[in-house]
């Protein structure tokens, strides 16, 4: 009898969780525009504004919550649309950062933890306002950035802060920040829906159309409902606790066979694990891996079709270890017989 596959990538994708699923067909009951009129229309708009304060008291956010098709157009919302001249971001952030910020962005170096130069970061900040896009976590190594630190630092120096919780939301608490980008695929919600929360919308470019007038096209009410659904559910909050234990072994029984956890010293997020194995090169394991029935990446998803070698470990000064990178993402389902699993493949490129 064949093993089922075993999937462990849940920072590309988490499956739909059963709530959101639930939740989505019965807003798939309502197809009509929800910034229309009429009766049909103003049921649609109230199951997307019950979706919007379900969103917003998840993540305890008090403030605005301008819905997107994801955490990359709300990046670049932010980072085309932010009312400071200047535009910053840290060299590790996801690849739709540098797009958004333009060629003109000071690009801040980390060190070999993956945690952003507070000194650069403190000089790019003295040319004057900017946006500063530095995310909650690391979509590669699962870091996470001293955002309370940095925000401090941005405020003092009249600039605005885009932080990328993508990896972080519906799992750790939000930081303060002037524009929070959130993901719902990254959570146990569809793909195809996001979110830009905004502390002061004065601080950004309005354009006309829908969502308060700073975002066009027409909602998605079922990926709204869905998105709700999965954050209230909580399955990710709730198993942190035991996945961090998780990762932990995991972790352990790696180094054991001889391979190199990523920026061990450094706070990580519990549902991410960075590791480089010695005895073969990233594109031959996650060949091996996938035929033996286990999904894992070796990077962001937007970039690992590639088969490049970490730019994340790289920018880090592990050069050495960027080609033997791999990505290993938990679930709120992932057990210990699952990494028994992994671990037991692992061995053979010890």
């Amino acid at each position: 009898m064949t093993e089922a596959r075993l999937y462990l990538d849940h920072a590309a994708a988490t499956p739909l969780h059963p709530e959101a699923r639930e939740a989505m067909i019965a807003a798939f009951d309502c197809w009509a525009n929800p910034n229309s009129p009429y009766a049909e229309a103003r049921q649609c708009n109230g199951i997307m504004e019950q979706a919007r304060k379900m969103i917003l008291t998840a993540l305890n956010w008090q403030h605005d919550l301008i819905f997107t098709s994801g955490a990359s157009e709300a990046v670049v919302i932010a980072a085309q649309r932010a009312k400071v001249p200047g535009r910053i971001h840290c060299c590790v952030e996801h690849d739709i950062v540098p797009h958004g910020m333009g060629e003109g962005s000071i690009a801040l170096e980390v060190d070999e933890n993956g945690i952003v130069d507070m000194a650069a970061l403190d000089a790019a900040l003295a040319q004057g306002p900017a946006l500063v896009a530095i995310q909650l976590v690391n979509n590669e190594t699962g870091v996470i950035q001293p955002i309370d630190a940095i925000y401090d630092r941005v405020r003092a120096a009249g600039s605005l802060l885009l932080c990328d919780a993508a990896q972080g939301a519906g799992k750790i608490d939000l930081p303060d920040a002037d524009f929070i980008t959130v993901s719902a695929h990254k959570l146990g919600g569809p793909a195809g829906v996001g979110a830009l929360l905004v502390k002061d919308l004065r601080t950004l470019e309005a354009i006309g159309g829908q969502e308060k007038g700073y975002r066009r096209g027409t909602q998605n009410v079922p990926d709204a409902a869905g998105f709700a659904a999965a954050l209230e559910a909580g399955r990710f909050r709730k198993a942190m606790p035991r996945l961090r234990e998780l990762r932990q072994r995991f972790e352990s029984a790696v180094k054991d066979l001889g391979g190199t956890i990523i920026a061990e010293a450094a706070p990580r997020i519990a549902t991410i694990g960075g590791i480089a194995m010695p005895g073969a090169t990233s594109a031959a394991m996650l060949v091996q891996l996938d035929l033996a029935g286990i999904a894992v990446s070796s990077g962001s998803a937007c970039s690992s079709g590639a088969m490049k070698g970490s730019r994340i470990v790289a920018a880090m000064g592990r050069e050495d270890l960027a080609n033997h990178f791999l990505r290993v993402s938990f679930g709120p389902e992932t057990t210990d017989a699952d990494i028994d699993r992994l671990l037991e493949e692992l061995k053979k490129f010890a």
